[in-house]
């Protein structure tokens, strides 16, 4: 059976045309790879937490990590290398539906990438595009196992030194690093001693092959390597300073803005592959003399998740228009940013649980690609920041984003092959609750004659009475377990937002998109009855509360179109064995 439309990742049709040559056979060259090492043995890999060096080797071979990853400005003349989000994107997908492992070296080389490239250190710059060359990966040296990711606080000290050609002597523990195993450039966070405050804040880089760099051990059970290291009086030279002071704040928040745009393409694709085993085992299945697939809540929990799996997928699509089209007068990602990790990684979970429901038993088998999406996918939404801080960051946004719009250029599709300079030129790290948006109701009024979106349009509207009429007081918005209810229900208007403006853009069928508005309202319900019940909500507020609760529009006819859809992915593609 042939799919319709070819909305998800197939391996075996996947042929960009909008990528360049180079980027093309690359991809192709990736999936390869993947399809012939198999599914058996890359299942083996997984059970038997193998690093990933064949991989690893791979890549240094073909050069993938330093055509992806390396900003133009240091191509010594490759038009191939660059900085490209929007192919970026895809290749974290592969990486994804192949095995988060594989996802995890990237991402983290990334990470340690980010002072680099925004630093005005060029030694240090150029050092690292020679390593990407020679295929060496990167580390990001800011977690501690007492402070997490709290860039506020640091254990990892650096005391000045008298010897000769050394800036500082560098001691501490760093926890949580991926890569910190193999890494030639790994970009450490850390404090000076004899500097209190902000100003003494510095990134430099350390390498993992120094003797006083000492690994101490991998803190999880996996493919992935998640280290512990210590430095011992780790010498530090001035050619591996990167940032000081505040700009060393900047760079630590603006490199998490750009690793956790990965987050959501990398779950992208492991939702995608799961899909395939799912839909095929079970449309294939037999019980009580029926197919498993004709009983009407099996058919409900694959029309959900193959909507939600859609939307993720549109939602990360025009989100990269956003974040590519960026400027300094132009800072609509980072709202946008944040959902990616925390939105579309949440809903990556609710499509396994759901797809988990309907195999049962068959989802734990050690020979299925899914049981590894299913240990692993509730990964995503808790690394970069959990859930809640992405929740708590998105909160800044939603008094301009709602009430405040502003007039913007329109910005399309944006698939060309440029270098994404404004990445490593972000400024500083203040001013996100100035940012303004364009005006998020016509395209709301323009999608109208779908039933469920103009319904919904009715629950976006509501959000606005809320905070007009009955907004948080001041001891509400102290209280971060309300103001979270309140920051995921506006979070599914911004959703719905680029949702609509990705499916005009592409034109998604119609169908599909009232269906994917279906679990939209039901979502918002969901929040609105979750705020009704918060000890702390007034009587004004629990009365918006119900008033704002609707049910979708039904339609079976619709519901059985989309289930179509989603049914005509059983066997459209199965690894490799």
């Amino acid at each position: 059976m042939t799919e319709a439309g070819g909305l998800l990742f197939n391996p075996n049709t996947y042929d960009p045309r909008h990528f360049d040559d180079e980027t093309r056979r690359q991809l192709r060259a990736m999936i390869d790879w993947f399809e012939s090492k198999g599914k058996k043995q890359l299942l083996d890999d997984d059970l038997n937490a193998v690093w990933v060096s064949d991989f690893l080797d791979f890549i240094k071979r073909e050069k993938i990590f330093a055509t992806f990853l390396t900003p133009s400005e240091f191509a010594d003349g490759d038009l191939n290398k660059r900085w490209d989000t929007s192919r970026n994107a895809v290749l974290s997908e592969i990486f994804g539906f192949y095995g988060l492992a594989y996802w995890y070296a990237e991402q983290v080389t990334i990470l340690g990438l980010g002072p680099i490239w925004q630093s005005d250190n060029k030694e240090a710059r150029e050092r690292a595009a020679k390593d990407l060359e020679a295929g060496e990966v990167m580390a990001f040296g800011l977690s501690e196992r007492d402070h997490g990711a709290d860039i506020y606080n640091t254990d990892l000290i650096l005391t000045p030194s008298t010897e000769d050609g050394i800036a500082f002597s560098a001691s501490g523990t760093k926890y949580y690093i991926g890569n910190g195993n193999v890494a030639s450039m790994v970009s450490v966070f850390s404090r000076r001693t004899d500097i209190e405050g902000a100003d003494g804040y510095i990134w430099f880089v350390a390498d993992s092959r120094h003797e006083n760099y000492e690994l101490v051990d991998n803190v999880v059970h996996g493919q992935m390597y998640v280290s512990t290291f210590r430095l011992d009086n780790y010498p530090v030279r001035e050619e591996d300073i990167l940032h000081t002071g505040p700009d060393a704040f900047s760079a630590a928040l603006s490199t998490v803005n750009v690793g956790k745009f990965n987050l959501c393409s990398g779950s992208v694709g492991m939702c995608e592959h799961s899909f395939y085993e799912a839909i095929t085992h079970a449309n294939n299945r037999i019980l009580y003399g029926n197919p498993v697939t004709d009983f009407p809540h099996v058919r409900a929990a694959f029309v959900d998740a193959y909507s939600r799996l859609v939307a993720m997928k549109q939602f990360s699509d025009r989100a990269i228009d956003y974040f590519r089209s960026a400027n300094l007068d132009d800072r609509r990602y980072l709202l946008f940013n944040p959902m990616t990790k925390s939105k579309v990684t949440s809903e990556g979970e609710k499509v396994i649980t759901l797809l988990q429901d309907v195999l049962a038993a068959k989802s734990f088998e050690k020979n299925t690609y899914f049981s590894e999406v299913a240990r692993l996918i509730g990964t995503l939404p808790r690394l970069e920041g959990t859930v809640h801080v992405n929740v708590g960051q998105i909160l800044k946004f939603m008094p301009n984003y709602l009430f405040n719009p502003k007039e913007y250029p329109a910005i399309g599709t944006r698939q060309d092959p440029a270098d994404d300079a404004f990445f490593w030129a972000q400024g500083p790290a203040r001013g996100a609750s100035k940012v303004q948006f364009a005006d998020w109701k016509p395209i709301y009024e323009k999608h109208s004659d779908v039933p469920n979106v103009a319904r919904f349009y009715e629950q976006a509207q509501a959000l606005q009475k809320l905070l007009a009429t009955a907004a948080p007081d001041a001891d509400q918005q102290k209280d971060l377990d309300f103001m979270l209810v309140i920051g995921h229900l506006f979070s599914l208007v911004v959703y719905g937002q680029l949702l609509l403006e990705q499916a005009e853009l592409t034109g998604l069928d119609r169908d599909l998109l009232d269906q994917i508005f279906d679990f939209q309202i039901r979502d918002f319900s969901e929040y609105a009855v979750t705020l009704h019940g918060k000890p702390s909500s007034t009587q004004a507020q629990q009365d918006w509360a119900l008033g704002a609760i609707r049910k979708p529009v039904v339609d079976t006819a619709r519901a059985d179109r989309v289930w179509t859809q989603a049914a005509s992915y059983d066997g459209a593609y199965e690894m490799r064995p």
